[in-house]
């Protein structure tokens, strides 16, 4: 029976570990849990997500203070059009992140950042610019490109001189996603280096309507790998989505699959950036917990637990220090649900948003808690200690138990 550590992944001249691991916002994939799959010979994702708040955070930088400082002004003003990202203060942040983690990188994988089109942030094509150019500015392995068709990506990196030597991806959940993205793309001369599909089992936003279980992910990677060869287009293809042992991992690819992305299991990794107290959380749930709801600002459903503290929380629009996801006029889907409730309650106080909810400020305070599918079954990955938690583990126990094992056998940690 054949293992994951059978296979290998080629992108261009590297050899690699055909496991990602996914990025994961804000700083859940960690620099250090991207760096320990880089050393083992895998692809390690970081997340550019709120970069500034993570900057902060991990370097004592000043750059959500200096943004809350500017516009407290505006902090009780439901337009937040004028609240806009510092360009130079954007970049410095990508950099630092990026480039620190780069610093540190070691082994024969690779580091990647996962960049998302629907962090707007008041001006979606500038801010989306200097995010992808300074990763590349910063040394980043690749970029993958996320939540978004990203038709207009591509050509914001066009001009960097790494353009055509950094490897560069795409998530999609459909062949017409890529068809798309291709078609749009055509004129730059510049494929895709890998594509990732992920299928409807994946954790957080998700490629498809309230209708996903009408779709699977080996379907999908079947009508994708064939719309590829009738294209005489040789591009990897990544399988992502519900992927929690090695024997799922070989399923795909001795079906063609060129790498599988994993994160659920990761999550409770010593290296994930989740607190103590949120991957306990996750070993507890049952598969009744996990559901799919439509409260997310970004217009995606979102799989997350029900107990996330998020759902319902009516906490004051936080855009002055964050505002990720506001369109190019200011708006936010938060903030309108928001308004409708202060109407019905003007004192301001025991206000419940269920419609949706301040995406950056839990996501930020780690209140977002969003999953996979097979979180349910994290408990059996591990062993419950005399206390009642469960045992956490690291990251290269799990990627080498997702290496080496076979018929769905998962190795418990010692």
């Amino acid at each position: 029976m054949k293992r994951v550590d059978d296979f290998r992944l080629q992108l261009g001249r590297h050899e690699l570990v055909p496991i990602i691991v996914g990025g994961m916002g804000v700083d859940i994939s960690t620099a250090e849990l991207a760096l320990e799959v880089a050393r083992m010979g895998g692809i390690g994702h970081i997340s550019d997500a709120m970069v500034q708040d993570v900057s902060d955070r991990r370097f004592d930088t000043d750059f959500v203070k200096e943004k809350t400082k500017l516009y407290k002004h505006n902090i009780d003003n439901s337009d937040k059009s004028v609240v806009q990202f510092d360009l130079g203060r954007l970049a410095e942040a990508t950099k630092l992140h990026v480039g620190k983690t780069m610093q540190a990188k070691g082994g024969a994988g690779m580091v990647f950042i996962n960049c998302m089109e629907k962090l707007t942030m008041n001006s979606p094509r500038d801010t989306l610019q200097v995010r992808l150019n300074s990763a590349l500015d910063a040394g980043i392995d690749g970029i993958t490109l996320s939540a978004g068709l990203h038709l207009g990506s591509f050509g914001l990196m066009a001009d960097h001189p790494r353009f055509r030597d950094a490897k560069l991806g795409i998530i999609v959940s459909s062949v017409r996603a890529l068809q798309i993205f291709l078609r749009k793309n055509a004129r730059l001369d510049r494929l895709p280096d890998y594509v990732i599909v992920e299928g409807p089992l994946a954790g957080g936003h998700l490629g498809f309507g309230m209708d996903w279980a009408q779709y699977d992910l080996a379907t999908i990677m079947t009508e994708i790998a064939g719309y590829l060869k009738a294209e005489q287009l040789d591009i990897p293809l990544i399988a992502a989505g519900g992927i929690f042992t090695g024997t799922d991992a070989v399923s795909f690819l001795e079906n063609g699959a060129a790498a599988v992305q994993v994160a659920t299991r990761f999550t409770v990794a010593n290296e994930c950036g989740l607190p103590a107290k949120v991957k306990q959380e996750y070993f507890r749930a049952s598969e009744e917990d996990i559901v799919i709801n439509t409260i997310s600002p970004t217009g995606y459903p979102m799989r997350m637990l029900k107990s996330t503290p998020a759902i319902g929380s009516g906490i004051r629009p936080n855009c002055e220090a964050y505002g990720y996801l506001l369109d190019g006029n200011g708006n936010c889907a938060y903030i309108t649900a928001y308004n409708q409730q202060i109407l019905l309650h003007p004192d301001g106080k025991n206000i419940s948003v269920m419609d949706k909810t301040c995406l950056c400020t839990h996501m930020r305070n780690y209140n977002c808690w969003t999953c996979g599918s097979t979180t349910y079954r994290l408990k059996d990955t591990t062993r419950r200690l005399p206390d009642g938690s469960y045992q956490t583990m690291s990251a290269e126990h799990i990627f080498r138990d997702y290496l080496l094992s076979t018929e769905n056998h998962v190795l418990l940690p010692d």
